[in-house]
């Protein structure tokens, strides 16, 4: 073997090897998870699931830590200056990786530049619901009466740029009605003046609004995916009265770009398991959650596509935040 070929062969190995170490020994300290919203909603729910069962597979500590504000943009942009180094991640969703770069004027991060997509965790529905002193028992008597009542009633949503906000834009984009926005810091306030009449509409994740409905203190018109839902059957989708209408949240797990390979990869793997478990799986279902545990490159591919879409939908209903 030739000098040369040893030099070559000797620096390959010592590029190898850190990133060999950085995989067998990791976590060797505590990671936090970022979760840009307030605590109680559905990403919140999703990253304390996602840290007990890391801790428990990696055998390491993994911590949640709240950092709502500007639809979601302040804790992600955090995670994005933060050390590349696997310790700090972040939950992100749809609002944060898809809508926001499209309705904010000024982003204070690159959604697909600054971050390494792990998977995609979980896609969440959107529902329809409505005070019960709204005269509206269905969903075309609800666009009857928007239609008669041009900005007279409002919604709420969990923030400007938000699945939940943009559910609503595309539905007043479709039916061609309009209805005063709200937005909130987060779910649980949209719920509370939901059920007290402050506001008389909101489209919110299953997860937040379901139990709700049960009890019988809100009345649910439809859900926002394409297909009516398991867990409610006798709920009609939107699509039944608004040919194409979807618009689902969906939450994914992301870390810093410059992340050690092997990192990213070890984690994908990990959530890929974790949203396959059988107690997880279990847990998610009968909160209406459907579990994905996406690979990378399809949760790459989702991004985009995602990006592309409600681009496209904010362009239509004019929503720009500045």
């Amino acid at each position: 073997m030739s000098l040369t070929r040893r030099a070559a062969m000797a620096a390959a190995c010592l590029m190898i090897a850190p990133a060999a170490l950085a995989q067998s020994d990791y976590p060797s300290k505590v990671v936090t998870i970022v979760v840009p919203f307030a605590a109680g909603g559905t990403t919140d729910l999703l990253g304390r699931i996602l840290a007990e069962r890391l801790a428990v597979r990696l055998n390491g500590k993994f911590i949640v830590e709240n950092r709502a504000g500007a639809g979601g943009n302040t804790g992600v942009a955090a995670v994005a200056r933060a050390p590349a180094d696997g310790y700090t991640l972040t939950m992100g969703t749809v609002s944060t990786h898809a809508i926001n770069p499209a309705v904010y004027s000024k982003m204070p991060y690159d959604h697909i530049k600054d971050f390494a997509p792990i998977s995609q965790v979980a896609s969440v529905p959107n529902i329809l619901m409505v005070n019960l002193d709204l005269p509206a028992k269905s969903v075309p008597e609800l666009i009857e009466l928007l239609k008669k009542n041009p900005g007279k009633y409002s919604f709420g949503s969990s923030g400007a740029g938000t699945s939940t906000h943009m559910a609503a834009e595309l539905f007043k984009v479709a039916t061609g009605t309009d209805m005063a926005h709200v937005p909130y810091r987060s779910s649980g306030q949209v719920t509370q003046d939901l059920l007290s009449g402050q506001i008389q509409i909101s489209f919110d994740n299953i997860t937040i609004a379901w139990p709700h409905v049960e009890a019988g203190k809100i009345r649910a018109l439809a859900t926002a995916t394409p297909e009516r839902l398991a867990v409610a059957k006798d709920l009609p989708a939107l699509s039944e009265f608004i040919p194409g209408y979807a618009a689902t949240s969906w939450h994914g797990f992301f870390a810093p770009a410059a992340t050690p390979k092997p990192i990213v990869d070890k984690l994908s793997a990990e959530v890929q398991a974790i949203m396959r478990e059988p107690v997880t799986v279990e847990q998610l279902r009968k909160l209406g959650v459907d579990p994905v545990g996406s690979n990378q490159a399809d949760f790459t591919a989702h991004i985009a596509a995602e990006t592309k879409r409600w681009a496209e939908v904010a362009q239509k209903a004019n929503v720009k935040i500045e």
